[in-house]
């Protein structure tokens, strides 16, 4: 496959209250994925640089984007008032990102702020930043 830029996503669902699963690539002006790994320091008194293990694997995703009342706003707006898993479903370019089924306690990921920004020159933005929830190893497919 050749190289590709980030233009052809073809799904970005994010679970809400119930973790159903809606579609919000029209109000997300841009999102973070972060899946590092956690390392263990295991160098030994006889070393000169540093020995690591890899250990517990990760899983952030910041959504960015723009104010709707009738989309994402319905799905992050209960951020605050519910503990809830929920699933992150993204597809670009034919690789698949699936933290956590759809269906009630099967989200991998929390949601823990929605922030509403309204700029001096008007506009109306959106932040809602997730972490892994329930210990599922992120995986692309």
């Amino acid at each position: 496959m050749a190289k590709s830029t980030g233009l052809s996503w073809t799904t970005f669902s994010v679970g809400d209250a119930s973790n159903a699963a809606t579609d919000i690539r029209n109000d997300c002006t841009d999102i973070q994925i972060s899946t590092p790994r956690a390392v263990q320091d295991v160098t030994g008194l006889d070393k000169a640089a540093n020995e690591r293990l890899l250990v517990l694997a990760d899983y952030s995703v910041t959504v960015n984007g723009v104010f709707n009342p009738a989309g994402a706003h319905l799905i992050f707006s209960t951020v605050a008032s519910t503990s809830v898993n929920r699933a992150v479903l993204l597809t670009t370019n034919g690789k698949n990102l699936n933290m956590g089924a759809t269906g009630a306690g099967n989200g991998a990921v929390i949601f823990t702020d929605y922030q509403v920004t309204r700029a001096a020159t008007g506009e109306l933005t959106t932040s809602a930043p997730g972490q892994l929830a329930n210990g599922a190893v992120p995986t692309w497919s």
